[in-house]
Order: structure tokens, then sequence, then C-alpha cells
């Protein structure tokens, strides 16, 4: 019995580590990222939409921002840069899809932060940026 207890208690502790992992919501993801500022910065005070939004459209040296493929207005389709190809909103108030699984999550801020920043994005730019997205309404 005891054994089976053990057993339970550690799906249970694996089950709420996978969670906060595994984001199903925009606001999923944006707790996790918090949990893993606050392991290293306990003074964090939150993310910012205004920082987001300044992120988003600022070149930072470089020929593009995100706006440049994502509009300024990321509620409405864009267009990529260099390819042409169609781009769907990518605010989640205009495109539900948006942020809801994690590895499209962290391979597109790893691609597209490369491309912006020629660096990748720090958990605080990440929750800045969806912080702000996730205000836009549809």
């Amino acid at each position: 019995m005891a054994r089976i207890a053990r057993r339970l208690a550690l799906a249970a502790a694996f089950a709420a580590v996978a969670g906060g992992a595994l984001a199903q919501t925009p606001s999923d993801y944006l707790r996790s990222l918090e949990a893993t500022v606050r392991r290293t910065t306990p003074t964090f005070a939150g993310f910012s939409a205004q920082r987001g939004e300044r992120l988003f459209k600022t070149t930072h040296g470089g020929e593009w921002s995100s706006a440049s493929c994502h509009t300024d207005q990321p509620t409405a389709a864009g267009k990529h840069a260099k390819t042409g190809k169609s781009i769907a909103p990518l605010a989640p108030g205009a495109n539900a899809e948006r942020f809801t699984d994690p590895g499209k999550i962290e391979k597109w801020f790893k691609r597209n932060c490369n491309d912006v920043l020629a660096r990748a994005c720090t958990p605080v730019e990440k929750g800045d940026i969806l912080t702000w997205l996730t205000s836009l309404k549809g």
C-alpha cells in the first residue's frame, strides 16, 4: 500500500512539474515564464506590455523587427519580409491557436529572437512580448 501511495505521489509531482512546462493557453505559458524568472529574480515585479510592444516594434540595430513580418498590429495577418509567405495573426485575441503548443512557442521564439536580436530572448522578454500580445483584441 505504501508503495502505491509513493507511486501516486510521484506521479502527481511529475504532473505538477510537467503541467508548468506544458502550456495550453497563453496564460499558462506566461505563468511558466514567471515561475522561471522568479527562481532567479525574487524581486521580479511582473511582465510589461509596454516593454513588450517596444521590443516587438524595434529593429535592435538590424534590418528586422518582429513587426517586419507580423505587422505593427499583430491582430492582422502578416507576411514574411523575405519570402512573402502569409503569416496568420500573432495575437491570441485574433488567432486562438497562438501560444498553445509549448514546442511551437519555443521553436518560434528561438528562431525569431535570433533573427531580430541575434540572440535568444530572455524569459522576461518573452513574457513582455506575450503580455502585450494578449492585451490586443482581435
